[in-house]
């Protein structure tokens, strides 16, 4: 392993390429837990937007209207804000705002009182509800491709409304949907980039970290583009292989 680090030592030498975060211990080390961070991220923000989306595709078809209207004016308002934007409302606003204000919870960090929840936590709060908005429509249009005659049997079959939504109605929307979702998770992965401005330590922040104490701008620009092709790419791959493993004739594709 050391003669993989000195090679690219060497190169930096001979050529000039300086991928310094491979062959410095200290910035391979923070190279690491930005790799993690990003990892951490998407997956959590993948998650929680989907369970705002069911939640809240259920919640469109509420008998309440008060439900209804909330849920519309939800995203409404995350669909026609740019998620930078959010990202820094929920931040600077809901985060700093609230700490000053003392509605904050706090936990004692060794003489000093900390907010409980950092940047990590309301960038995966913002970025879960920016697309959760998207997801919501997206499971919409599919419970709408559900037949009614299907939801009338499961009603007939004793099912309350809530039971035949998550045992009958979500299964088959879901399948349907599957498309449309993949491509707003794939939208997801990428706007996690955003969390570098309130200095959340994932890669788009950290690269920058160090394409400037090092003056590597190129490099680390390509090592950012190939992380996320790959990142993408692996998470369309198992979409993909879930979309086909769900597929029913007769519903989507």
């Amino acid at each position: 392993m050391e003669a993989f680090f000195e090679w690219f030592r060497a190169l930096y030498e001979q050529s000039g390429w300086n991928f310094v975060f491979i062959y410095e211990q200290y910035e391979r080390e923070r190279f690491i837990t930005a790799m993690w961070t990003t990892i951490k991220l998407s997956i959590y923000c993948l998650l929680f937007s989907l369970v705002v989306g069911v939640v809240g595709a259920w919640a469109q078809g509420a008998k309440s209207a008060i439900v209804r209207n909330v849920m519309a004016g939800y995203i409404q308002v995350f669909r026609n804000t740019p998620p930078l934007v959010q990202i820094l409302f929920f931040y600077f606003v809901l985060g700093t705002g609230l700490d000053r204000a003392g509605l904050m919870p706090t936990y004692d960090a060794g003489g000093y009182l900390e907010p409980m929840l950092g940047a990590f936590g309301w960038a995966v709060i913002s970025l879960s509800f920016f697309a959760g908005a998207f997801n919501v429509e997206i499971f919409r249009s599919g419970i709408e491709a559900v037949p009614e005659s299907t939801v009338e049997a499961a009603e007939a079959l004793g099912y309350s409304r809530l039971m035949a939504y998550i045992y009958v109605v979500l299964p088959l929307a879901f399948r349907v949907s599957l498309p449309a979702l993949n491509n707003n998770l794939v939208n997801l992965i990428k706007t996690t980039t955003l969390a570098y401005v309130i200095a959340v330590p994932e890669m788009m922040y950290t690269a920058n970290q160090i394409w400037s104490d090092n003056v590597n701008v190129p490099e680390m620009m390509i090592v950012l583009f190939i992380f996320y092709v790959g990142l993408v790419a692996i998470l369309v791959y198992f979409m993909h292989k879930w979309e086909h493993a769900m597929r029913i004739p007769g519903y989507g594709t």
